[in-house]
């Protein structure tokens, strides 16, 4: 029998279960994935919490890597064997051993990327690809502001950023993380308890930026705003600090016509083509070591609530890892 997170109530990384569970065999447009990696992601304690609402019970997670062990009739793509990695929206089943998923989030692994890199980056290394590629195609030499910059997106979307000419503002909590986030590409990295607004004004001789890309949320919503440049654009991807609080059009426009985007990565890889293309320039940065996937944290897959309280309490940095 395979084992499996899965939660009954939400609530805080207590309601995380390790139970036994059934598996059968794969439907139409299915393969049935045995586990190597699993990702571990903020977003997981949305959906735990219920900030994002799923039907209960549930399992968890939305990224892993592993191996294909049987494909249902219609899957022509794949085969049993096949080294795979996936970012995929709900229903979130990745805390398992053993998983049936709809195959088309499938992505073959190349001999370049190992299945702990692939399970760490694949939902942030995809939405790291959306943010500076779809969501806002900054220019090269422009300053780009970046919450969370020691963080498991932080951190590989700092690298992309520099190869691709930007100049990164990152901020972070601590000054052992201003130190890592410095050293994987971020030119200026502040404190999330400085004056913010001050800092990026100076950096940019009183501009602002013209993008801010913003994973916390309530706490830095109005500041973020105060960086823009006239006409900047609010990239809001998270809310680790609470949902963003209500705000008019008014608070956009006098502050310089600014506007104000809520994506999210399954929008950008709702197509096959889109999470083919994005996956293959995320794995050949990877393969090319523009980008490097730091696993700087790896737990036993039952221990998965222990993963979301360090999670929660800022003492991961990097990407994490939970291991069946």
């Amino acid at each position: 029998m395979a084992h499996a997170i899965r939660i009954r109530k939400f609530g805080g990384p207590e309601v995380l279960e390790w139970s036994e569970v059934e598996v059968g065999a794969p439907g139409p447009g299915q393969a049935r994935v045995a586990h190597t990696a699993v990702g571990l992601n903020y977003l997981d304690t949305y959906f735990r919490s219920g900030v994002y609402p799923i039907t209960l019970p549930s399992g968890m997670g939305s990224e892993a890597a592993g191996k294909v062990l049987a494909v249902g009739p219609g899957v022509s793509n794949l085969a049993p064997g096949d080294r795979v990695a996936y970012a995929a929206p709900p229903p979130t089943d990745a805390y398992s051993e053993v998983r049936l998923i709809d195959a088309r989030w499938l992505v073959k692994l190349p001999s370049s990327v190992s299945d702990e890199q692939a399970a760490a980056m694949m939902l942030k290394g995809l939405t790291s690809w959306y943010l500076l590629r779809h969501a806002y195609r900054p220019a090269a030499g422009d300053w780009i502001l970046l919450y969370a910059a020691a963080g498991g997106v932080g951190l590989i979307m700092s690298q992309w950023a520099r190869h691709l000419g930007l100049r990164v503002i990152g901020v972070v909590g601590t000054p052992a993380k201003r130190e890592l986030a410095l050293s994987k590409g971020c030119e200026q990295v502040l404190l999330s308890d400085s004056d913010i607004v001050a800092a990026v004004r100076q950096i940019t001789g009183g501009a602002g930026v013209p993008v801010v890309y913003d994973s916390v949320g309530k706490d830095s919503f109005t500041q973020s705003l105060d960086c823009l440049c006239r006409r900047g654009l609010m990239v809001s991807f998270g809310a680790s600090s609470g949902a963003v609080p209500p705000f008019t059009v008014a608070d956009l426009a006098k502050r310089g016509s600014l506007y104000v985007t809520r994506p999210t990565l399954f929008d950008y890889i709702a197509r096959s083509e889109d999470l083919q293309a994005g996956s293959a320039e995320l794995f050949d940065l990877v393969a090319r070591g523009i980008v490097e996937v730091d696993v700087n944290q790896r737990y036993p897959l039952a221990e998965a609530a222990r993963a979301h309280q360090e999670l929660q309490a800022r003492k991961t940095t990097g990407s994490s890892v939970l291991l069946p």
